[in-house]
């Protein structure tokens, strides 16, 4: 059978979106999270009418909603980020980057999966959800509250060990040989070939000086704004370079987003234009996240015995971030639990990495449905769980 145009393959995804949207008003009162619809109704059309691998590179496009988030979450590292509970928020991080990590050597000894794909693994179980997150606790009219405030802080910094995690897992691959990319081989032939370490070293170095050029530029000629053909170019350039340096894109637009955040003044208007773009192309690359999974591969028990394994170690690792909250902010009024349940959600980062994973050949199919399944697990989870923990401690709150 033929392959649709690029543009009947858009269209099919776009009305899969109104699909999904036109779901979630109907089923608004069971506050089921658009996430899940998207995947849900991507997974039916991938399995039925439209296969993922006759989309003609439309889900090439989809990514740049991921890219794009990406950039905001860099572009929201501002300084005012550990304004307020710096300690708290920089000890719950850690706790949160450093928790997957005891999972290394038994998930490796219980699965057999290789170096790179146990710190694919993790890096998933690091990730958090932060724009499902912020969705729940805005639409709870709760953003204002300590424990949220809190909150952004840790979620907008707890991706960053995460992408680190991806890239070094990307990096093992490619020395190891893994994935059907050729990366392998590659890396081999030189410090200096592609995804080589001496490639990655000198994409920091560059990072490192680009961000002390930037700084050098503000304190000598002040911030400067950028317009919107501006914005867009640094964003695909810097997610374009991160991919160069064996970074990924993903870490590049990250640290794009953090460049921008240094040379240009809080600008409600360029947040805005990024929170519009990703809204028009992040549904996009759900339902093609669901389109991936495969109906065989769900079907497996392998995978359900992967994914019960991935989200144990996602539930435990997030409920130890509850030491991270310390006497002194609990007594100002936030609550450690509000905290530990907005971190479980996965959200997109999650499903970002496992994607980029199985597109690299990292993994195969059952691995990645037991990564949907993690994810859409715990972001459902969570979403349930500080919906319930707001509720109840406004109602406690109220005479």
């Amino acid at each position: 059978m033929a392959s649709p145009t690029v543009l009947i393959s858009l269209l099919a995804l776009l009305l899969a979106v109104v699909v999904a949207r036109r779901l979630q008003g109907l089923l608004g009162s069971a506050a089921l999270p658009a996430i899940l619809l998207e995947l849900t109704v991507g997974f039916l059309l991938g399995n039925t009418v439209l296969s993922y691998e006759r989309l003609n590179g439309v889900s090439g496009i989809a990514e740049l909603g991921v890219i794009s988030l990406f950039f905001l979450v860099g572009l929201e590292t501002r300084g005012d980020l550990l304004a307020d509970h710096r300690t708290d928020i920089l000890r719950t991080v850690l706790i949160s980057s450093l928790a997957p990590l005891l999972f290394f050597v038994p998930v490796r000894a219980l699965t057999g999966a290789s170096t790179a794909q146990v710190l694919l693994f993790l890096a998933v179980v690091a990730a958090t959800g932060t724009g499902v997150t912020l969705r729940t606790l805005r639409s709870l009219g709760a953003m204002a509250t300590p424990s949220a405030r809190l909150l952004v802080g840790v979620s907008v910094l707890d991706d960053l060990p995460a992408v680190g995690l991806l890239a070094l897992a990307t990096f093992v691959a490619g020395r190891s040989g893994e994935g059907t990319s050729g990366a392998g081989a590659l890396a081999a032939s030189g410090p200096f070939a592609s995804g080589g370490l001496g490639w990655i070293a000198l994409g920091l170095a560059l990072a490192g000086l680009c961000y002390g050029l930037v700084k050098v530029f503000v304190q000598r000629c002040g911030p400067r704004r950028l317009g919107p053909f501006a914005l867009v170019l640094l964003m695909i350039a810097s997610a374009a370079a991160g991919e160069t340096f064996g970074l990924t894109g993903l870490l590049g637009a990250l640290f794009g987003g953090m460049l921008l955040a240094r040379l240009s003044p809080p600008d409600a208007a360029v947040e805005d234009n990024l929170v519009v773009f990703s809204d028009v192309f992040v549904p996009l690359y759900f339902v093609t996240v669901g389109m991936r999974v495969k109906l065989e591969s769900l079907l497996s028990p392998a995978a359900w015995q992967l994914a019960g394994l991935l989200i144990a170690m996602a539930l435990i690792s997030k409920l130890l971030c509850w030491y991270g909250i310390g006497k002194a902010a609990r007594s100002q009024g936030v609550d450690p639990w509000t905290v530990v349940f907005g971190l479980i959600p996965r959200g997109l980062p999650g499903l970002v990495f496992a994607g980029a994973a199985l597109k690299a050949g990292l993994i195969d199919d059952n691995a990645f449905s037991a990564l949907v399944i993690m994810v859409t697990s715990t972001t459902v989870l969570g979403l349930l769980l500080l919906n319930r923990r707001v509720q109840s401690l406004r109602r406690k709150a109220s005479p």
